[in-house]
């Protein structure tokens, strides 16, 4: 398949874990891709992968003065832009009542103010070019259900679909040809659980653990989240535009059986 020959798709998060699978996917499909992250190490990493279709940006998301500057130099190096994939995102558990104000302040500005800013600054040079494009957007399933050790994190992911549909609405109100859509994942087996795994004795523990809650068995993997971003932003998901997709593994579909003799 190659769906993304001639676009170009700027993905932030993609020094490890979902961020790097899909810009990996979206090279893989024709893209050319800019590889944006605050991990430098990892983004160059990214974009070495991938080769002479990439370009690394070094990217703090909650900054519009670093948003302004990679967008620059996404058209400055590749001529225009068709998709953003928001896949920045972080999260710190613990005890509502011991959560400190500096934790919530740093979720909120990466995980609803980094999509907001991308948001903003991603559609005018979508509509340079005046084909089109898509803005896809990792929420979580804690968009749609709570979790009393994640308040900040659950919060900053419903926040941020909600604003994502109001974003998908301005689009299509004002016939710029853009989508918006969302990505609600599980549980994914990324790096982004490594500081966990200790609570649980060993990584495995915790994968083990983790996967009894998810009604298929399994953790996502980056890459089955990749291939529900690249949906999103092709050609295959032209009438969807506001929705989101729930990549659960059957979490969201309801409670287990529990009068079954």
């Amino acid at each position: 398949m190659a769906r993304f020959v001639d676009k170009v798709a700027l993905v932030t998060g993609a020094a490890s874990g979902i961020g790097r699978a899909a810009a990996l996917a979206f090279a893989a499909e024709g893209a050319r891709v800019v590889v944006a992250d605050i991990n430098d190490k990892g983004g160059r990493e990214t974009a070495a992968r991938i080769g002479a279709a990439a370009v690394y940006e070094s990217l703090d998301v909650s900054s519009e003065e670093n948003w302004q500057r990679v967008i620059a130099a996404a058209l400055k190096h590749f001529g225009r832009l068709d998709i953003l994939a928001n896949v920045a995102g972080i999260g710190v558990s613990g005890d509502f009542e011991e959560a400190r104000l500096d934790d919530w302040n740093r979720i909120v500005a990466v995980n609803m103010t980094g999509p907001f800013l991308g948001a903003k600054h991603a559609i005018p040079a979508i509509k340079r070019h005046g084909q089109g494009g898509a803005i896809v957007t990792v929420a979580s399933i804690a968009a749609e259900i709570g979790a009393s050790d994640l308040a900040a994190y659950t919060a900053s992911k419903g926040g941020v679909k909600m604003l994502m549909k109001c974003v998908a609405l301005h689009c299509a109100e004002k016939g710029y040809n853009i989508r918006v859509n969302v990505v609600n994942p599980t549980f994914v087996d990324s790096e982004m659980l490594d500081p966990i795994a200790d609570l649980y004795g060993s990584r495995d523990a915790m994968l083990a653990s983790m996967s009894k809650l998810v009604p298929i068995g399994r953790l996502a993997k980056p890459e089955d989240v990749a291939k529900a971003i690249l949906f999103l932003a092709s050609e295959d998901a032209a009438m969807m535009t506001g929705a989101v997709l729930n990549l659960d593994g059957g979490q969201l579909a309801g409670f287990p059986a529990q009068h079954s003799g």
